[in-house]
């Protein structure tokens, strides 16, 4: 039930109230039991709900999460109302998991197609990002759940994240990335905001009060609370006053004792503890959060409905980027399918870094195509290439733990006393043995271990094993030493978000008949945060892989081709530095095609890639990372028993020179100039007249759609004003199909320099074959408007001007008010398919030009 918040702060200590402003780890904030306050958890992240840890176990059982698709894939789906389902069955995750609190929707944009975060992140277009964030809110939050829309503001890059400066002029900051963060606060209801890292035009943002006090709570009323980003950096009195409510994780650095200090020094007012204080409380009031039993145990739970949303979004993410009569598939006809590339036998599924998460399940195309098609098809599998950036952890099943569970048993030790007395004992359900924090209060921050289990691989042949480790570790076969890293410090690789070493590998055979047993030996001397080791195994890649893989393609009726990265090469913590598919991969496709013109090739990638060989690809699909259900929702697709729903949140340019950042990305120097201004994605590629390989918006069907002529509501307005759009759309092919009806505002003379048209409109329609339906498409004032920066010294330049050199031409933007306006004139909207696909332009007359209220 509701508690009386301001009686609760009231009650407080100043002591309890700073504490209360600081996690008390790193998943949970503090507890006051004395008041009846709950320390509550949190949880990543975008695509899942992980759960209030890192470790994979509780009570010994491994606990997994539903997985959805990443947030490039969610974007591609344009399609709202699944979004707020996909987001309600996160909070419904959330729960299941005793959390809160959800560390998600990521919602900046994709500023460069190299940003590493790109797959975590929806669009480049920030209505797009805007209403996917809007519908994601109001679907976790209406499971009691708050979500924390991330990473407010200015984060588009990885390099240097911690301490870059973003450089971006106010105008291209106001129309472009903080309109998702606006949207999802102003429409969304969101509750909560967490800072970036990076610094915005010289200010940390989690002590920036023109961003939080500002922007946030003055302008856009945002009600919820305010958490750091975890150990961002933060100065005590700044941040207070800025309105910064939460900082993670604990113990606290800038609040708790420090800020208890500024205020009884004088140097923070006791009001802005209080205030910070009550939007807390309040807003873990407002969804039930104070009654949260803190005694709850994560669980896991694999919902069949959890499950059919995901796969429904899945489905509605596949892209299909080409298609010319060979899908979908007919399955009758089908006696021998090959099934090749790096990504046709794994499941990958998302990204790294802070949204990876054990999925409930794990289900690769193969497998997926396998199971459907039955024991009448025979399916031939080839890799064809290796596009290991690190080796793949050793699957749970290969091990059998002491206690003969899957995985590895592990004993903890003093450091450097692995004879010693055991001091803990634990489990992992994998070859990851990596721990954030003490693994146990009775092991404390230093500490040793021992992981044993035997090792059975499921083929035999040539394996190559591999070690990453955080601090000096080994690895044993059957008593003899495989691979050591005791011997000094290795050079820094790209596993635990950079913080893990550059692997060791080792080859050696293995067989399916013949266990070895394995012992893992590491140390954490140092008491580091993050520490353990993982054990990596892969097939030794063949030296005629790519020639296997054509002659598998050349005796088969079908023949599908799954390319794309891994959560390696597409990760929190460090951009891509090409947009190639990794490895020989293009070699593979151009290889496969000349034999196999009618090969179906799949992307299975979170950002978007080149593909040099695309025109001669009969079929092309942009399967994202897609989430637990991707590999079944991609064999619907391939099969014709659903519709590629997906349509490109993001323009997939000829060359990555093209891209509008290339030259200000990433940092240099500790800044990230955004060079580029208004002019991201499609906005650039059209004002330049540059070639594109796929348009913003882009997406085929298995039918075909008729757009009808719009009418308007209006077609003349006063500044301020919004019209309807209302668009008929037929089916006019032979299956059912949905189209994505997209609405792009152009200005003829704009005062200031303006892109050629911008997305501000778009609806989804499912039609019958022959079947007519209208798609209502709504305007707002904000729809035509651009922000106007005015001019500070704009009194005291029209006085010169007048007073002394009169014979001057004053600015053209002299005297504009500051804030958001609409040029009179012409206005064209463009109603099409994409960006690029226009189908109708209609014009309406802004008759009053003018500002526009914020």
């Amino acid at each position: 039930m509701p508690r009386d918040v301001a009686q609760l702060v009231g009650e407080l200590t100043l002591d309890e109230k700073t504490r209360l402003l600081a996690g008390a780890d790193l998943w949970s904030t503090t507890a006051v039991e004395r008041l009846g306050i709950p320390s509550v958890r949190v949880t990543d992240g975008p695509n899942g709900a992980r759960g209030p840890m890192l470790a994979e176990m509780v009570e010994g059982e491994p606990l997994t999460a539903l997985c959805v698709p990443c947030g490039a894939a969610l974007g591609a789906t344009w399609d709202v109302e699944l979004i707020e389902r996909v987001g309600a069955v996160l909070g419904e995750e959330a729960r299941t998991k005793a959390c809160r609190v959800l560390l998600a929707p990521t919602v900046n944009l994709h500023r460069s197609p190299l940003g590493g975060r790109n797959f975590e992140s929806y669009s480049e277009d920030p209505v797009l990002a805007g209403r996917i964030a809007t519908a994601f809110v109001a679907g976790a939050q209406s499971r009691g759940v708050v979500t924390t829309v991330k990473h407010f503001a200015g984060n588009e890059s990885e390099l240097d994240r911690f301490v870059a400066d973003s450089v971006v002029d106010e105008r291209t900051l106001r129309e472009l990335y903080l309109v998702p963060f606006e949207m999802a606060v102003r429409q969304g209801g969101a509750l909560g905001i967490m800072t970036s890292y990076n610094r915005l035009n010289g200010e940390h943002c989690a002590d920036s009060a023109t961003l939080l006090a500002g922007i946030l709570r003055d302008e856009w009323g945002f009600e919820g609370f305010v958490v750091s980003d975890w150990f961002a950096l933060a100065q005590t009195p700044l941040a207070i006053r800025a309105g910064l409510d939460l900082e993670m994780p604990g113990p606290a650095r800038a609040y708790g004792p420090a800020l208890v200090e500024a205020v009884r020094g004088g140097v923070v007012a006791e009001s802005d503890v209080d205030a910070a204080v009550t939007r807390l409380l309040g807003t873990l009031d407002r969804v039930g959060a104070l009654d949260h039993d803190p005694a709850e145990q994560p669980r896991s739970v694999d919902d069949p409905g959890h499950r059919a949303v995901a796969r429904q979004a899945a489905i509605g993410a596949t892209v299909l980027l080409r298609n010319d009569g060979v899908l979908p598939l007919e399955a009758d006809r089908l006696r021998r399918v090959a099934v090749i590339g790096p990504n046709a036998a794994r499941a990958q599924i998302m990204g790294g870094g802070s949204a990876n998460l054990p999925a409930h399940r794990l289900v690769s195309p193969l497998e997926a195509l396998r199971s459907r098609l039955g024991a009448g098809v025979e399916l031939v599998h080839e890799a064809g290439v290796d596009i290991s950036l690190t080796t793949p952890e050793v699957p749970g099943r290969w091990l059998t733990g002491d206690d003969g569970e899957p995985g590895l048993t592990v004993s903890f030790f003093a450091p450097d006393d692995l004879g010693g007395a055991i001091l803990h004992r634990d489990r992992r359900d994998s070859g990851t043995a990596v721990w954030f924090g003490a693994p146990a209060a009775s092991v404390g921050d230093t500490w040793s271990c021992r992981a044993t289990a035997t090792l059975e691989v499921d083929e035999p042949g040539p394996w190559l094993l591999s070690l990453v480790q955080t601090g000096p570790s080994r690895l044993l076969l059957d008593g003899e030493v495989v691979l050591d890293g005791t011997a000094g410090p290795l050079p820094p690789g790209h596993d635990f978000l950079g913080l893990g070493s550059r692997e060791l590998t080792v080859e050696v055979d293995l067989r399916p008949d013949h266990p070895v047993a394995l012992v893992l030996e590491c140390t954490n001397p140092d008491g580091g945060l993050l520490a353990g080791a993982k054990l990596g195994v892969r097939p030794a890649p063949a030296a005629d892989g790519i020639d296997r893989a054509v002659a598998a393609a050349r005796d088969a009726d079908a023949v599908v081709v799954v390319v794309g990265t891994d959560a390696d090469w597409e990760s929190e913590g460090a951009d891509r530095t090409s947009m190639n598919l990794p490895g020989r991969q293009d070699e593979l496709v151009e290889r496969i095609l000349a034999v196999a013109p009618d090969a179906v090739v799949v992307l299975n990638t979170g950002s978007v890639v080149l593909t040099p060989w695309a025109e001669r690809a009969r079929a092309l699909l942009q399967v994202w990372f897609g989430g637990e259900e991707m590999a079944d929702g991609l064999v619907d697709v391939l099969l014709g028993d659903a519709e590629p729903g997906g349509r490109l949140p993001t323009t997939v340019p000829v060359r990555l020179e093209h891209n509008p950042s290339h030259g200000n990305f990433p940092a240099e120097n500790g800044r990230v100039v955004y060079g580029e201004r208004l002019f991201v994605g499609y906005r650039w590629y059209e004002e330049r007249h540059l070639p594109v390989a796929f348009p913003f918006g882009h997406g085929l069907s298995y039918t075909r759609f008729e757009l009808g002529r719009p009418v308007c509501s209006a077609t003349r307005l006063r500044a301020g004003e919004g019209i309807v759009v209302e668009v008929p759309v037929t089916n006019v092919g032979d299956r059912t199909g949905s189209e994505v009806v997209q609405l792009y505002v152009g200005c003829d003379e704009p005062l200031l320099a303006r892109p050629p048209k911008e997305l501000k409109a778009f609806a989804r329609i499912t039609l019958d074959p022959g079947e007519t339906g209208t798609v209502r498409l709504e305007l707002d004032g904000r729809s035509f408007a651009y922000w106007q920066p005015g001019d500070p010294d704009a009194d005291r330049f029209a006085h010169l001007l007048a007073t002394q050199v009169a014979w001057v031409r004053p600015p053209s933007g002299l005297g504009r008010e500051r804030g958001w306006a609409v040029d009179p004139g012409a206005h064209h909207l463009h109603v099409g398919r994409s960006s690029a696909v226009v189908d109708h332009v209609v014009t309406v007359e802004v008759v009053d030009g003018g500002p526009v209220p914020g």
